[in-house]
């Protein structure tokens, strides 16, 4: 079973759509253990990274990820869902960056790009050896931020250029996360969610 983490943020039902194209039990959750002991979690994501964070703090969602991590249990992470997962988010912050869950090191910093939000389609470069991107390493997936990380962290990186290179997607032993939406990725995206669902 797939549980979507329901926080408050993201594309709930579309995310839940595209997971179930699967063929697995997808449910949308904000209750702790179903979170913690599913097959695997969806953490989505839109808005601001600060207004992400209270939503996910309200229901101990940083203790959820951390505890399928330490279970070994596969968490992904979507947009602002992937950047939750580093330590520190300067959007709004007024000199001041807010708090993530602290999964990676480092900060999610607004792009050197001359029009923000980068908004619509674009490529990536995946490395060889990834698991979510066999298939689709050269297709384009749809974007909507104005924040990204900008330094490799985690075991495997896709690079994405906006203005300046941004991180894409990191795949991290049982944590994988996309800055684009797959869910609104079209058959690219259905394919990368079957890569991970797959891989479960």
């Amino acid at each position: 079973m797939i549980a979507i983490l329901d926080y408050g943020s993201g594309n709930l039902r579309s995310a839940e759509r595209a997971f179930a194209t699967s063929g697995l039990d997808v449910v949308v959750t904000s209750d702790a253990r179903i979170a913690v002991e599913a097959d695997g979690l969806v953490v989505p994501g839109v808005g601001a990274f600060a207004a992400c964070m209270q939503g996910l703090n309200a229901i101990d969602g940083a203790n959820i990820i951390k505890k399928r991590l330490e279970r070994e249990r596969p968490t992904f992470g979507i947009c602002i869902g992937m950047q939750i997962l580093f330590a520190l988010g300067e959007e709004h912050s007024l000199g001041k960056p807010h708090s993530g869950v602290g999964i990676w090191p480092g900060s999610i910093s607004e792009l050197a790009a001359p029009i923000l939000p980068h908004m619509g389609w674009n490529s990536v470069e995946a490395p060889y050896e990834s698991v979510l991107f066999a298939g689709v390493e050269s297709e384009s997936f749809y974007f909507v931020h104005s924040y990204a990380a900008k330094t490799a962290f985690g075991k495997l990186q896709t690079w994405t250029t906006y203005g300046e290179r941004f991180l894409s997607a990191v795949e991290d032993g049982y944590v994988v996360a996309t800055q684009f939406h797959p869910e609104k990725s079209g058959d690219a995206g259905l394919k990368l969610i079957k890569n991970w669902t797959q891989s479960l």
